[in-house]
């Protein structure tokens, strides 16, 4: 089966990427305009980038109209937000952050979600998350130049907050607490506690 990519339509598209480019895990971001207004939507076109400096990115496509989500429009005003992992438990309000509320509304309220206060940046943090990620923005750039469909958002982690619940007797995070939930196609999604999970060692004898 093959696809031509350069004849699908944007939905088309997405629906191919998305169902085969998974499990992704899911950004769980808070933002705040100007005037102070808090957002909190969940996006799953997010990633790790480097570690020096420690670099996040998130992607929030436009809306249907081509105007930038609430998040993108906040972060490009602000330049800050978080970034709080969903666990499992918290699924159910993830999801229900991810309905197209107004702009004047604040779904941290609407979903029943606790915030926290964060360390540095003024965007509150989801206070249950197991792991928040502090960050200030190194790149806001409009994809494509022309006819743009998203935001490409590069956030500077400044601080992270780590539930201890999560850290396993060794010091390291155990995955069996963490618990994150993945997004995939559809409707589908994963969690990273399984019995399906397997440990690798990565090859020896590496150049120096």
């Amino acid at each position: 089966m093959l696809l031509d990519f350069t004849t699908l339509d944007r939905r088309t598209a997405y629906f191919w990427m998305a169902s085969t480019i998974a499990p992704r895990p899911v950004a769980w971001v808070s933002s705040q305009n100007a005037a102070g207004l808090v957002n909190l939507a969940p996006f799953s076109f997010f990633q790790m980038i480097a570690p020096q400096p420690p670099t996040l990115m998130i992607c929030p496509q436009h809306n249907a109209d081509g105007s930038l989500k609430h998040t993108a429009h906040n972060i490009r005003e602000t330049g800050e937000f978080v970034v709080s992992l969903v666990s499992f438990p918290l699924v159910q309000q993830m999801n229900a952050t991810s309905f197209a509320f107004g702009a004047d509304a604040n779904e941290f309220d609407a979903a029943g979600v606790v915030a926290a206060a964060s360390h540095v940046v003024r965007p509150p943090r989801v206070a249950h998350a197991p792991v928040s990620f502090e960050c200030r923005v190194s790149s806001f750039t409009l994809h494509p130049a022309e006819s743009s469909t998203c935001a490409i958002i590069l956030g500077e982690v400044i601080a992270a907050h780590v539930d201890e619940a999560i850290v396993g007797t060794d010091g390291t995070i155990d995955p069996h607490k963490l618990d994150l939930v993945s997004r995939m196609g559809a409707d589908w999604y994963g969690r990273t506690r399984s019995t399906d999970n397997f440990t690798l060692a990565r090859p020896t004898g590496w150049a120096q």
